[in-house]
């Protein structure tokens, strides 16, 4: 797969800089063909995984940092966030619905990164941190017919 385009971002593990993420990464993908649908999708699946990295990862700490990578292809956009925070220790728990280490949350943050991705890997180890990798296809859509 060829990268038309490239960029990452990183940030303090604060909670005000989830908006940031989200917007950040949905102008970026605008240079695709997404619907603004589309786009939404984009934003919450984002949102999600840069606040799983500030809330579990980093356990609210404020000074660390958070990468979020983001590649643009033909076929559609990829988006890594990565943390070296606490790690997981057993990923397919953490991926159940309504689990979560921390009983004030939902534990939807994952479900929200599944359904509005195409496809979905982590990668984690306790202590080692989480990159969390998502990508997203860009439907072909029928050219607009020009008004001549």
């Amino acid at each position: 797969m060829k990268m038309l385009n490239r960029c990452t971002l990183e940030f303090a593990s604060q909670p005000e800089n989830v908006a940031f993420a989200r917007v950040a990464v949905a102008a970026f993908a605008s240079q695709l063909d997404y619907t603004l649908p589309e786009l939404e999708e984009i934003k919450v699946a984002v949102s999600e995984a840069v606040g799983n990295a500030i809330i579990h990862g980093y356990r609210n700490k404020p000074d660390e940092t958070v990468q979020v990578k983001v590649v643009i292809y033909k076929s559609g956009i990829e988006i890594q966030v990565v943390d070296q925070g606490c790690g997981i220790a057993d990923i397919d728990l953490a991926m159940q619905p309504a689990y979560s280490s921390d009983p004030e949350r939902m534990g939807l943050g994952f479900v929200f990164m599944r359904s509005f991705s195409d496809r979905l890997q982590v990668v984690s180890a306790p202590g080692q941190g989480t990159t969390v990798i998502m990508f997203k296809h860009i439907k072909m859509r029928k050219a607009k017919a020009r008004a001549n």
